[in-house]
């Protein structure tokens, strides 16, 4: 008779040395995960990236099928709610979703998605902001029929974190206001190539508020000036781009090129032949630490649908030295490829 597996042993085999060990051990999972439909393997899988930031982990998680996706999802979700896994689920949900699992189109009708976007409206903690923000870039062109439901959402995070860099809550060293910057102008890119009309609505109705009349003088105006008039403010509607029908004429890369397209950023706008980008200013060998958050978790060149500005970088220059924008915050100017190589994060578990 064949012996019960222990879930934990097995799983904490995934950081054994021996690559032979290795191999077994991940088809073992495979096998268990086809053949057990409860929720207990995968959460232990889920588990081991956050407490070893395993690689191994991601590739399996990336690959599990029905009803594996809702555990993966529910289980994201639920450490998505606290604050000591925040940061780690949010970055694990894009290590999953940048590698397109079959399921990728369920992840709009999702509690996940929706705590997503609660988590970009509300937190404080620049790390998760920049990396959440990441997550989002590359999920867009993967669900653009979500636009229907979250549009609203959407742009109330585009808003909020524009003016993230003039408001500065509590103390924020300069290096991680160019890295929300950088993600926030990636997010402008994405909502202005995939919902020109909706947006271009938001941004006249919001920034002729008063309030806001500074933040879009001194960031959101200069990213205006790095894009072309879209087509589709001539020939489209508000309700045909939030159509599930058109969207259904598109594959993930053809709405990644057409934002590009419309874009006057030298490399933005040739992201169709490279989507991973980042500032030229910024060095891409800082490693993401433990203890140290100064660095986005979206770093390698396998992050494929977003021209993602914002990575792994040490800035070379202060943040009023970058052209593009006016004296104070600058968008990011011209981009240069991501290495390959990944990141490390050391997170707390659930």
């Amino acid at each position: 008779m064949t012996q019960p597996v222990n879930v934990s042993d097995l799983v904490s085999l995934l950081e054994s040395t021996d690559l032979q060990v290795l191999e077994e051990v991940k088809g073992i999972i495979m096998d268990l995960l086809r053949s057990d439909r409860g929720p207990l393997l995968l959460n232990a899988l889920v588990d081991h990236y956050l407490e070893n930031n395993s690689i191994l982990a991601v590739q399996i998680l990336s690959a599990v099928q029905e009803p594996h996706d809702k555990h993966l999802l529910d289980r994201l979700n639920e450490c998505m709610g606290k604050a000591a896994t925040r940061l780690s689920a949010v970055t694990l949900l894009g290590h999953v979703i940048r590698r397109e699992p079959t399921w990728i189109h369920k992840l709009f009708r999702t509690p996940v998605l929706v705590s997503l976007l609660k988590c970009l409206k509300t937190e404080t903690e620049i790390v998760v902001l920049t990396t959440g923000v990441l997550v989002l870039i590359i999920l867009l062109p993967m669900i653009p029929q979500a636009g229907k439901q979250h549009l609203l959402d959407f742009f109330e995070i585009f808003g909020r974190l524009a003016a993230w860099n003039l408001r500065k809550p509590g103390q924020v060293p300069e290096v991680y206001l160019i890295h929300l910057h950088a993600s926030v102008y990636a997010l402008f890119h994405r909502l202005y190539g995939m919902y020109p009309c909706n947006f271009v609505s938001y941004l006249r109705s919001h920034y002729s508020k008063k309030d806001n009349m500074e933040t879009f003088e001194e960031v959101v105006k200069p990213m205006l000036e790095h894009v072309r008039i879209h087509p589709e403010l001539v020939t489209g509607t508000k309700d045909h781009e939030l159509d599930p029908i058109k969207w259904k004429r598109f594959e993930t890369h053809d709405i990644v090129i057409e934002c590009a397209k419309v874009s006057l950023d030298p490399k933005e706008a040739s992201c169709e032949e490279g989507y991973a980008v980042m500032p030229k200013h910024f060095s891409t060998h800082t490693q993401h630490k433990h203890t140290d958050h100064s660095s986005s978790p979206f770093s390698d060149s396998q992050s494929s649908f977003g021209s993602t500005s914002s990575s792994t970088y040490t800035p070379r220059a202060p943040i009023s030295s970058l052209p593009g924008t006016q004296p104070r915050y600058k968008t990011p100017p011209t981009f240069q490829r991501l290495p390959t190589d990944g990141i490390q994060v050391s997170p707390s578990p659930c």
